[in-house]
């Protein structure tokens, strides 16, 4: 696959994406986001895939957001256009089957702690800085902000860095839970890719019903939640991997899963 501004690498079941524009610190233009969407459609046909880690290129930036200049030529409907495009990019990101970890090896600021906000899991570099600005430029968070920020952290702090521009250290982001881990810049992406070969070694059926039961619980009811969670336990019971998880188990010694 060959997309615009991303680099993409596979090895052993897990993907990493790399948002390829580092002079412009991986801003997120059209071009980058109709790439990631198509990326990330395509990514989630690939029944070899394990786990995905998605990154930027350089030392500075994750990615610095959208690209302000091409915003600054868009009439309004032009501007309604790309924030659509926005959202249908993270939702792709964040609809895939499989665990996405952000690997914030530089600054993630609007866009880009958007794209972030929709990973599973975010390990950033010490020297990270993200938070949500547009205030300061007359506009709100456009690519799912003002949604996923407030799920991941809660309203008030949510308000707080939305209604404020904050940009805040990659210690109080992990502090707020914002992010899951801080690591050393230099090994941001080891620590990311690590994470990435420990969720590939899991049941691949049990970890993508995992994902999809706790994507779901903000958003339902608990009663909901919990009939959606049957379903999906009954769908990972019929696997093989249970029957060899169990015998493992039983037999101390480690499962060989086979994805079905």
């Amino acid at each position: 696959m060959d997309f615009a501004n991303l680099k993409l690498e596979r090895r052993d079941g897990v993907a990493t994406l790399t948002l390829d524009r580092p002079v412009a610190l991986n801003a997120l233009d059209a071009a980058t986001l109709r790439a990631l969407r198509a990326a990330f459609r395509e990514l989630d046909d690939d029944p070899g895939l394990r786990a995905l880690v998605l990154t930027g290129a350089g030392e500075r930036a994750f990615s610095a957001g959208a690209d302000i200049a091409a915003m600054a030529a868009m009439a309004p409907e032009e501007g309604a256009a790309f924030s659509r495009l926005g959202h249908e990019a993270m939702a792709a990101v964040e609809a895939l089957a499989v665990p996405v970890i952000g690997a914030l090896n530089g600054v993630a600021l609007g866009g880009g702690l958007e794209l972030a906000l929709a990973c599973d899991l975010l390990v950033a570099a010490e020297r990270a800085r993200l938070g949500q600005p547009e205030i300061n430029l007359g506009l709100i968070p456009g690519f799912g902000g003002t949604q996923r920020l407030v799920r991941r952290v809660g309203q008030a702090r949510a308000r707080e860095l939305i209604y404020l521009g904050r940009v805040i250290s990659a210690e109080e982001a992990l502090h707020i839970g914002l992010v899951d881990r801080v690591v050393p810049a230099e090994r941001v992406r080891a620590e990311a890719a690590a994470l990435a070969a420990e969720l590939a070694g899991k049941p691949p059926v049990a970890l993508r019903q995992a994902k999809r039961t706790t994507a779901i619980a903000p958003d339902v009811d608990c009663a909901t939640g919990c009939r959606y969670e049957v379903e999906a336990f009954g769908v990972a019971f019929a696997t093989e991997d249970r029957v060899e998880g169990l015998e493992a188990f039983r037999a101390k010694r480690t499962p060989a899963w086979k994805g079905r």
